[in-house]
């Protein structure tokens, strides 16, 4: 075997064999495939696709690159959630400790930002003493004792999936549905959940701008996790407009808390309780109903207990900026566009992201929104907040709010789309 020959195959639009696969992904994991040999063939992806069969052994053979997890000793059946990124995309901090409080254990394996999406790690760590990184131990630990656990993903997890990523990343084969959902379910695979339940955004600020192309990689994905064994489903979720009220790291984590204490915004609180109750059925956990859980106080009390176990001080006040820059309302009438792209970009220019995974970011950094698609404004009122410790970034993050914002004539009808697309089992 040799990787010339998989890659030829590939070009010439061919059928991978299980053996070629399993030799190419075991090959790169040890080093004995170039990297510009990986390229080619991610490319040869990328341009000619996959069927079923070659997107399944190659996700397979990229779980058995490294361990999986086990969580049978838990009490509790395990349930997990996927989101393919968005901006203001902070739903899994309020939804992990909903679904331990309804009954589940949540094994959250997270990652961190990159671009105009954020990471749910970079949220978290803007608590002061909270720590993403956990042995295998600790991670079953904190599961005992909270219910939920989020964290970063270990060496071990899919350690081939590691090294495709970073090299999809810089040779422009990142589009690829095959090794998006194939790096996607190799590790939640090897994370060992019984359930899982995807949140496939789509709109401008999501990776999927449209309903097919989303609807194809949900489908992959939840045929790749129904054929291993995990009870898998997906929700199609809006993204044309940010979640929620903020964009940006302890911005997130603030807002995040207003969900638990019963309050927040309208649309987050939705999507949380639509995928909680996704989660615990697919879990097959039938009791608690999840917005009763937030009214009680049970899910702030797993919140607390959840980030005291990983170190943080949930009493601490949260990084705040330096530095606050108001975009007035440009008109009055009604709020029509707030494209999420255009929020996203700002907010990583402001600091929130980063543009290479060794960048550091701002914890207080962001996009605060005071009004959302179909509020009425007024010329002149505050519409955004940015936030930012270097002051000399906002105006980049001005210019990227050009042609993102659009106020129309009062009176105008505005019907917003709904939050959940589709639903795919």
């Amino acid at each position: 075997m040799d990787a010339i020959s998989v890659i030829r195959t590939k070009r010439d639009r061919g059928e991978l064999s299980h053996a070629q696969i399993d030799w190419v992904i075991d090959a790169y994991t040890r080093g004995e495939v170039a990297d510009e040999q990986m390229s080619a063939l991610a490319m040869a992806i990328l341009l000619n696709g996959m069927n079923p069969g070659e997107i399944s052994r190659w996700t397979d053979a990229m779980i058995r690159s490294g361990v999986r997890m086990d969580f049978s000793s838990l009490a509790q059946p395990t349930s997990d959630k996927h989101s393919t990124g968005g901006v203001g995309d902070k739903i899994t901090l309020p939804l992990a400790p909903l679904v331990a409080a309804c009954g589940a254990a949540v094994p959250q394996l997270s990652g961190r930002g990159l671009g105009h999406t954020g990471g749910t790690l970079d949220k978290l760590e803007s608590i002061p003493g909270w720590r993403a990184l956990l042995s295998n131990e600790e991670m079953l630990q904190v599961l005992r004792d909270t219910g939920a656990v989020i964290c970063a993903a270990g060496d071990g997890l899919a350690p081939a999936d590691k090294k495709l990523y970073a090299l999809r990343d810089v040779t422009g084969t990142v589009e690829a549905i095959p090794l998006i959902a194939s790096s996607i379910m190799s590790k939640k695979i090897a994370e060992g959940t019984g359930a899982l339940v995807l949140d496939v955004k789509v709109g401008s600020g999501a990776f999927m701008k449209n309903l097919d192309d989303a609807r194809e990689l949900a489908r992959t994905m939840v045929g790749l996790g129904t054929s291993a064994g995990v009870n898998t489903v997906a929700l199609l979720t809006d993204m044309s407009t940010p979640l929620g009220l903020t964009a940006g790291n302890a911005l997130e984590v603030r807002e995040s808390i207003e969900v638990l204490a019963g309050g927040g915004p309208a649309d987050v609180v939705e999507l949380t309780l639509a995928l909680a109750r996704e989660m615990l059925a697919a879990a097959g956990v039938h009791g608690k109903d999840p917005a009763d859980a937030l009214r009680d106080g049970s899910a702030m009390d797993h919140w607390r207990r959840m980030i005291a176990a990983q170190g943080g001080d949930v009493d601490a006040p949260l990084p705040v900026a330096r530095e606050q820059h108001v975009i007035p309302a440009p008109a009055s009438g009604v709020l029509t566009t707030l494209d999420a792209y255009a929020v996203g970009v700002s907010a990583w220019r402001l600091g929130a992201g980063r543009a290479r995974k060794e960048d550091p970011v701002q914890a207080g950094a962001g996009v605060e929104m005071h009004a959302k698609p179909g509020d009425t404004v007024v010329a002149g009122q505050p519409l955004l907040t940015l936030h930012t410790d270097t002051p000399e970034r906002f105006e980049y993050a001005i210019e990227a709010l050009a042609g993102g914002i659009e106020v129309s004539p009062a009176g105008t009808a505005f019907t917003p789309n709904p939050i959940v697309l589709d639903r795919i089992a």
